[in-house]
């Protein structure tokens, strides 16, 4: 199966999610052209990835044509050609789109590397699979989904991202109706009960009642985030819960500064450092604003932004907000790299946030025959829990403190969901 995701700087957000699900990656470069920014970017993401690579140089027909010229670029960014001249070991082939020359020898390159892959999957189970886009048409909401593992079939129920439902109906690219999809099956899929994110994972379970729980328990998570008003990602102060989390001792970077000089010496300045704890990865430097494109790259590899004198685009703040990605921006070389080595070394002081997860409004006040009160509420927004809670009267806090008791009717309940009535008692 093949994923087409454009060239062009506008599609880099739909790129990362591409290089995020596929097993081998085909780059085209125009020979005449050469690498261009995106060529850079592409070739990032897909390192990030994990994913190999095979790099397809095309327009090799044309007179201005130099694929000697590619492969020097592409060798400068890691990519050396798998031949005795070169010593590295990417594919590369020579190809015309337009007269159709090489397409033959790059399906054997495709092939090749498949084999040296071992690519194996068992269609024998529960099917599990990524949606790459999704949205709204006339039958409902529709996510495009490539199946990973297992067999996917009408009549399955899915749980997918915060959206569950019972598959409807499966339809390939020529629009043809399927019965079943086995791995590696791309396919539009109808049947959740709302538009999934892309790049989220969907899994079949036995029951709709485990489906609908479990996509409720992440409904609750994602108004906790929304509310929040962004995904927890890597930052400098949180690296080691991140690496608890993952198992991976590897902070990621992406470096953009004003020029190339300081791009350099940062770049060097951040490989000398040492540390038992954690290595540094460098996955992108640049001269330039920190951009949208960035922004998608770091959320794709889990990575933090270090800017040096230089801007941040327009768009690029909310994306990092709704993705988790820190964006850091420096003066002085110095004391990015001197804040680095801290959280590397563990040093920096934590963030700390408070997440607002839910409101209520009081509408009636009950006095206790031993002292206190009790306040008979509306939940307005998100959930009521256990936890930490404010008293405010319009913008003024008039008591801090913690749910002490937290009923429905007579029952002492863990937890009221929005819509719903609640005594809280507070300590």
């Amino acid at each position: 199966t093949f994923l087409d995701t454009p060239g062009h700087a506008a599609f880099s957000a739909m790129r990362a999610r591409g290089a995020n699900v596929t097993d081998l990656i085909v780059l085209v470069v125009a020979a005449d052209d050469g690498m261009m920014p995106q060529t850079i970017e592409c070739v990032n993401h897909a390192k990030a990835s994990g994913a190999s690579i095979i790099v397809a140089v095309n327009k090799c027909d044309l007179p201005a044509a130099n694929p000697r010229r590619v492969r020097e670029q592409m060798a400068e960014h890691g990519l050396a050609p798998d031949s005795a001249d070169w010593g590295g070991d990417t594919l590369f082939v020579d190809v015309s789109a337009v007269k159709g020359e090489g397409i033959e020898k790059l399906l054997d390159a495709i092939l090749l590397q498949a084999e040296l892959l071992e690519l194996k999957a068992n269609p024998d189970r529960h099917a599990v699979g990524n949606v790459v886009e999704s949205g709204m048409e006339q039958g409902g909401p529709i996510a495009t989904v490539l199946v990973r593992k297992g067999t996917l079939k009408v009549g399955d129920i899915v749980i997918c991202g915060q959206y569950y439902g019972k598959t409807r109906a499966l339809i390939d690219e020529n629009g043809t109706r399927m019965k079943q999809a086995e791995p590696s099956y791309a396919l539009k899929l109808l049947g959740l009960n709302g538009v999934p994110e892309a790049g989220d994972e969907f899994n079949v379970v036995d029951n709709e009642k485990a489906a609908r729980d479990l996509a409720e328990e992440r409904g609750d998570t994602a108004h906790k985030e929304k509310l929040e008003g962004r995904i927890a990602g890597v930052t400098l102060e949180n690296i080691f819960d991140s690496i608890d989390a993952v198992s991976a001792k590897i902070l990621k970077v992406i470096i953009k500064t004003d020029t190339q000089g300081s791009c350099e010496a940062i770049v060097e300045s951040l490989r000398k450092i040492e540390s038992d704890k954690v290595s540094l990865d460098v996955i992108h430097s640049a001269v330039g604003t920190v951009s949208e494109s960035d922004v998608n790259l770091a959320a794709s590899s889990q990575a933090v932004i270090l800017g040096f004198h230089t801007r941040v685009d327009k768009g690029a703040p909310d994306i990092a907000k709704h993705h988790g990605v820190q964006i850091k921006q420096y003066k002085i070389i110095y004391e990015l790299v001197d804040e680095v080595k801290a959280a590397m070394a563990g040093l920096l002081d934590p963030e700390e946030k408070q997440v607002v997860i839910g409101t209520a409004e009081v509408r009636q006040i009950f006095p206790l025959s031993k002292g206190g009160v009790v306040a008979g509420c509306m939940v307005t927004d998100g959930r009521i829990n256990r936890s930490k809670v404010r008293v405010m009267r319009g913008d003024k806090e008039l008591h801090a403190g913690k749910v002490g008791t937290l009923r429905r009717f007579k029952d002492n309940v863990e937890v009221v969901r929005s819509g719903m009535e609640c005594g809280i008692r507070v300590d």
